[in-house]
């Protein structure tokens, strides 16, 4: 009889149990003291607006932050759910590794020294939650191949809806799961995921389809785009090697793919990790890809790295002290952060984390408790409305930007006919502005009276694909669809701002020709939910090449929203 296991394995659970402790310090200790990122904020103001769904994403971050906050209101509540489920992940990738002898210290060495771990261990995006319930998954994905219970499977279909309202990544994870192992078709019990996945996701579909697909567009047409960069797939290694961890992450690929495949988990893990990143690196021919966007595959990169030791080799004697040396530089940095050290705070990547507080302070100094819209992008309204306290910040999603959730809230509602400050990142000759220094720098800032914008108005035409030669003439049948909960028209009758329609064509995010709507366009009236058909006549450009066409509704003196989907118009 072994009488020196347990005394061995009371140990290992001691190093995991002071390995959590540190992890949930140091992630309570950096989620209180770090500013928010543009697009914690951003989530915030879903938490604001709970619904069934969201432009960019389900729902799931939303109630993160909405029970969190209800603690505590300031940058921790914001975070303190991801902070928990953080160490509750940590937890439950020790447990799923029981049973391939792992020993706490590499554990310790691979999963602390994973940069990506550390990222959403306390910032709060769709990939927190995402991060949580993936770990989950694998947890109760190995119970139930061991043991086919009908109570597993009600749980993985459990975890399974969570996942989709986490990040629509989570499609990935189910589809290389099952063709992994195609035998689980084959057990009655397992239908019942698929089902019970299924209706818990009806709400969230339901959303989609009354909102007209905004995230399917989003994600697959008006990405889809870009002009295909070399840069977007040679960067993409380095990215996920940064991920794995800036010093070890080569070395923790090699083991990985190293291991033997002895059992069906083992085979579930090589394939949703290679799948994974494959099907990212196939996707960056199409545009950027974020490193970040991996992160379902970094679970089980990780354990399949800790198995092969498990399986009997033995790291060389370097790779302790380089994954010593990796978690050091992490933990560095990131109490760098802690401190807001200046040659750490002022690096690109971080610093969107500082400063905004007094931003936003700055900015209500002049706007007082008028709305602020601003120019450029949903990230500052939304910093300025979580340092306000208010819901007070709009974006004015213009058409070289992109559509976001500030086209889908009633918040735009609120704004018409009022006064409002307009701040723009550059001068507009069209309107009187003044200069305003802040700590984020210099902007310019405008009043506007008696706004009038049509940011919501829905534009859909009847091809989205187009090949013509130049000046040729074209005709589009568009629909126009008012969302909004009044009748709106378009008649520059009685009203300080003008309206017009034009048909948009851009390159590299600048406007190269627009063509205005004939006079007829303001004559147009719309009662709430009303649809009608509207023909636009337009010429091809005379200048050859590829254009993305958008169908823009301006009133002065903002630039024109995004109120179509993107058209690719190819002159040849």
């Amino acid at each position: 009889m072994n009488l020196t296991y347990p005394s061995k394995a009371v140990n290992q659970e001691k190093l995991i149990w002071f390995f959590m402790l540190g992890w949930t310090v140091l992630n309570a200790l950096q989620a209180f003291t770090l500013g928010l990122h543009s697009d914690e904020a951003y989530y915030w103001l879903y938490s604001r607006l709970l619904d069934w769904g969201y432009y960019d994403h389900p729902p799931m971050v939303a109630i993160f932050i909405r029970i969190g906050y209800a603690v505590f209101k300031n940058e921790f509540g914001l975070r303190m759910v991801t902070v928990i489920s953080s160490t509750l992940a940590i937890r439950l990738l020790w447990l799923t590794l029981r049973d391939y002898k792992v020993d706490a210290r590499q554990f310790i060495l691979v999963v602390g020294g994973m940069f990506i771990f550390h990222i959403y261990g306390f910032i709060t995006t769709p990939d927190a939650p995402l991060f949580f319930f993936t770990v989950l998954f694998y947890y109760l994905y190995q119970q139930y191949l061991k043991t086919d219970k009908w109570l597993l499977a009600t749980l993985i279909g459990l975890t399974i809806a969570c996942l989709l309202y986490s990040k629509y990544h989570a499609v990935l994870l189910i589809t290389f799961t099952i063709a992994a192992n195609i035998k689980l078709l084959k057990r009655k019990s397992f239908w019942l995921i698929p089902v019970l996945a299924t209706v818990l996701f009806i709400p969230h579909i339901y959303w989609q389809v009354s909102h007209g697909y905004p995230s399917v567009n989003y994600h697959l047409f008006e990405r889809s785009s870009e002009v295909y960069d070399f840069a977007h797939t040679y960067q993409f290694i380095p990215g996920q090697l940064l991920m794995a961890g800036p010093l070890i992450g080569w070395i923790v690929f090699y083991y990985a793919f190293k291991v033997r495949i002895k059992d069906a988990f083992i085979r579930t893990l090589v394939v949703n990790a290679a799948a994974t990143f494959i099907f990212f690196l196939i996707n960056t021919l199409k545009g950027n890809v974020q490193p970040h966007w991996t992160l379902i595959a970094f679970a089980p990169l990780s354990m399949l790295a800790l198995i092969y030791f498990g399986q009997g080799f033995k790291p060389p004697g370097w790779f302790n002290k380089v994954a010593i040396a990796n978690i050091l530089l992490i933990i560095l940095l990131r109490i760098a952060l802690i401190f807001g050290i200046p040659a750490v705070a002022q690096l690109r990547p971080f610093k969107s984390f500082f400063g905004y507080r007094q931003w936003a302070g700055q900015i209500k100094q002049r706007a007082g408790n008028s709305y602020v819209i601003f120019g450029s992008g949903f990230q500052d309204p939304s910093k300025y409305s979580f340092y306000t306290q208010s819901l007070k910040g709009f974006a004015y999603d213009n058409r070289y930007y992109r559509r976001t959730q500030f086209d889908i809230w009633p918040l735009e509602d609120s704004l018409q006919h009022q006064r409002a400050l307009y701040i723009l990142s550059e001068t507009d000759s069209a309107s009187t502005n003044q200069i305003m220094h802040t700590v984020k720098g210099s902007f310019y800032t405008t009043w506007v009276n008696d706004i009038r914008t049509y940011q919501r108005i829905n534009i859909q035409s009847d091809k989205y694909k187009v090949t013509a030669s130049t000046g040729q003439p074209l005709i589009f049948n568009l629909t126009l669809t008012n969302p909004y909960p009044y009748a709106i028209n378009f008649s520059d009758t009685g009203q300080t701002q003008k309206a017009l329609m034009g048909a948009c064509f851009i390159q590299n995010d600048s406007l190269v020709l627009a063509l205005r709507a004939p006079a007829n366009f303001n004559k147009i009236k719309l009662q709430p939910s009303e649809t009608i058909h509207y023909t636009f006549a337009l010429n091809a450009p005379k200048q050859k090449g590829k254009y993305d066409l958008i169908f823009s509704i301006r009133t002065t003196p903002f630039p024109g929203g995004r109120n179509s989907r993107i058209i690719n118009f190819t002159v040849q």
